[in-house]
């Protein structure tokens, strides 16, 4: 597993397990993150990958001082989940 990288040529925050690459794409607006779509590859789902993923993206807005909109189902629903990240939910 690969460290948080913020893509921001592509809009996307990126993290590589196995050879391969999850990503999240967002748009920043001011202070909040709208997080569009969260993917990870085929053979990485079910692995978690997606969840560690959601977990570096929200530890990188919390220091960061931003809130974060979650457009994607799959975002919105790890983040009502998260204890330690819920409070980002916006």
């Amino acid at each position: 597993m690969s460290d948080l990288r913020n893509n921001e040529a592509r809009s996307r925050y990126e993290m590589d397990e196995q050879g391969m690459t999850s990503w999240a794409d967002y748009r920043l607006k001011g202070e909040r993150l709208y997080i569009d779509h969260v993917e990870s590859p085929v053979p990485l789902r079910g692995s978690g990958a997606a969840g560690r993923l959601m977990a570096a993206l929200a530890q990188d807005a919390k220091q960061r001082g931003l809130k974060i909109t979650p457009i994607c189902g799959y975002a919105a629903a790890w983040l009502r989940r998260s204890k330690e990240y819920r409070e980002l939910l916006e």
